[in-house]
């Protein structure tokens, strides 16, 4: 799976364009039944928003499948922990689209 990663108000540093790429990575198995190149669009951004103190931090990714274009995005007070939410949604998502693929397929 081919990941483009883009950073907003952020410093994309090795250590979270590495935790992108691994949680991105580990959803190649949940797709494994597309002949087609996947691509994985994520953007990482630190936001402000007056009303709550402290950094939140933006993650959101985009995952295009024939047919579709999955989608996740998680806000949180850590990057990381956004990041790790995108991966959960994705992977459910994946996997719900997997299981309709191989449905149709026997019908």
């Amino acid at each position: 799976m081919k990941v483009t990663i883009k950073a907003t108000n952020l410093k994309l540093t090795p250590e979270v364009k590495k935790a992108i790429e691994e949680k991105i990575a580990t959803l190649d198995k949940f797709i494994p039944h597309i002949d087609t190149s996947v691509e994985a669009f994520v953007e990482v951004a630190l936001e402000t928003r007056h009303h709550k103190k402290g950094k939140i931090y933006y993650a959101e990714a985009n995952i295009k499948v024939p047919g579709k274009i999955i989608r996740s995005e998680a806000r949180a007070e850590n990057i990381y922990r956004a990041i790790n939410e995108i991966k959960d949604e994705l992977q459910r998502l994946l996997k719900e689209y997997k299981k309709r693929k191989i449905i149709r397929s026997y019908k």
